[in-house]
């Protein structure tokens, strides 16, 4: 039978080989942070949600926000990665992907990029990664927007440099990459058609159905009592509506 003194070795050696132990890396869908706060996290799916049903007939684009893109020239994912906050990449397969892997995809990099800044990522965003996304990514369309101070700023690339873009008189500024504008509205960045509609999200567009649905059935609902009192008035003349 152990003794006391052998049963607390024998503890202290599992708990040796506990903390020694290294558990394999799980199959992660992106080496990415997690996000700062909700607010980053409802514009990201805010953005992707309404791009994915205004094109949702569309099958020749993916969209992805918080995804690591993996861009080493060496074909190594532990070097040479980054992860946009969103980002669209046009011509290609929109199939569900772990990450963007571009010698996987032909080469391809994303053609439009937001950032969503953050008292902790603000510097890197303007600085280092605009060069990256600018010098070896050639990303066209490059944004950042702040949802705490709505800090705004895009930027397209001409001649292999970043030029800003300037605003329309809403204070949208237009993506050439997607055919649509980035304004601000309610506090968040959202996508606006060339002629300035905003670009609903499906429960949006479900809301307006419902609201107009309710809007013809009070009207049809005061167009039968203005007849049903138009029938009443003839009667008291002693006139039969229904021969009129």
């Amino acid at each position: 039978m152990s003794s006391t003194k052998e049963l607390e070795i024998s503890q202290d050696t599992i708990k040796d080989i506990r903390e020694n132990v290294i558990l394999p890396p799980s199959d992660l869908y992106s080496d990415e942070p997690p996000l700062e706060t909700e607010l980053h996290l409802e514009q990201i799916m805010l953005l992707i949600k309404c791009l994915k049903w205004l094109w949702r007939h569309r099958t020749d684009f993916y969209a992805a926000g918080n995804l690591t893109i993996y861009y080493s020239l060496k074909k190594r994912k532990s070097e040479d990665f980054r992860g946009p906050d969103f980002f669209v990449v046009l011509d290609t397969e929109p199939k569900t992907r772990k990450s963007w892997t571009v010698w996987e995809e032909d080469g391809k990099y994303p053609n439009v990029i937001l950032e969503i800044l953050s008292p902790t990522t603000a510097n890197i965003d303007k600085g280092l990664k605009k060069k990256l996304y600018q010098d070896t990514f050639r990303t066209p369309n490059y944004f950042w927007f702040n949802p705490e101070s709505l800090e705004f700023d895009g930027f397209h690339l001409v001649e292999g440099r970043y030029e800003s873009l300037q605003p329309n008189n809403q204070g949208h500024l237009w993506s050439q990459q997607l055919g649509l504008y980035f304004g601000i509205y309610q506090g968040l960045l959202r996508f606006f058609t060339p002629e300035g509609q905003l670009v609903l999200t499906p429960e949006e567009v479900a809301q307006q159905e419902t609201q107009r649905a309710e809007q013809e059935t009070q009207r049809a609902e005061q167009e039968t009592q203005r007849a049903e009192r138009l029938a009443a008035k003839l009667r008291e003349l002693n006139i039969d509506p229904d021969t009129i």
